[in-house]
């Protein structure tokens, strides 16, 4: 591909000190799909420019997406691993003080990496260990032990092994519960927001907090069945008058 048809993506300066390009792809699906497809789907992106990669170890898509890194840069389609922005998550089985190390370890190996830019704890919960099964049953849910979980990511920082840390679909009370007891602030809260859920009180506990507000599922989607963003009349509307797409808009 020529070189001048990649899409230059801007960063954002991080808490951590790191750069991280405003728009990433996310590797769940639902259903699931082969690992094969996975593969060449993160090439192609990979190919149109994008540089940042978000995973977990729920989505079993760690594996598909280090294999697309190796060959990625065998290749010659980046230099270097440096060149990527490469996001996992910490599953809420794993969200206990001793096994927080452990998961984040397997992941890395899942990634053929040595570090990722970023790991981040999943969801406000912990469950019963050995468990990566989404929804979770009402009878394996646990209370997290937010101060001995945060405590090990910081770990998992202070040894290099992820360069910024992070939590997902988290309430502004409960960053404010992290933000008491942090050594090491978090630099991303990741949660859903799209035109028809804008988290304006989130944006604003964030942006007070010095913590980057990560979107996902910014076009809506249809894992509950419902695809109201693209669908949406108002959204067409201005996408007709602007001659985009809804996407775009």
């Amino acid at each position: 591909m020529d070189d001048n048809a990649l899409v230059n993506i801007p960063e954002v300066l991080l808490s951590s000190g790191q750069r991280m390009p405003l728009l990433g792809m996310g590797t769940a699906t639902s259903p699931l799909v082969g690992s094969d497809e996975i593969k060449t789907a993160i090439l192609q992106a990979i190919e149109l420019g994008y540089r940042h990669f978000d995973t977990a170890t729920l989505y079993l898509t760690e594996e598909p997406l280090g294999e697309a890194i190796a060959e990625a840069v065998s290749r010659g389609l980046i230099k270097c691993r440096e060149e990527l922005f490469i996001t996992s998550k910490l599953w809420c089985s794993d969200a206990h003080s001793d096994l927080v190390l452990p998961a984040l370890q397997k992941s890395l190996q899942a990634l053929q990496l040595e570090y990722i830019d970023l790991y981040l704890i999943h969801w406000p919960v912990s469950s019963r260990p050995g468990m990566y099964e989404f929804p979770i049953k009402k009878e394996d849910f646990l209370p997290m032990d937010f101060k001995g979980v945060w405590a090990a990511m910081e770990e998992c920082h202070k040894l290099g092994l992820t360069k910024s840390i992070g939590v997902s679909n988290f309430s502004c009370k409960k960053l404010s519960d992290i933000l008491e007891i942090a050594e090491v602030r978090p630099a991303i809260n990741q949660v859903e927001i799209n035109p028809l859920w804008q988290q304006k009180k989130q944006m604003e506990f964030c942006k007070a907090n010095g913590i980057a507000l990560i979107a996902y599922a910014p076009l809506g989607g249809t894992i509950r069945g419902s695809n109201r963003v693209m669908e949406n009349e108002v959204l067409k509307e201005i996408a007709n008058a602007k001659g985009k797409s809804v996407a775009q808009v």
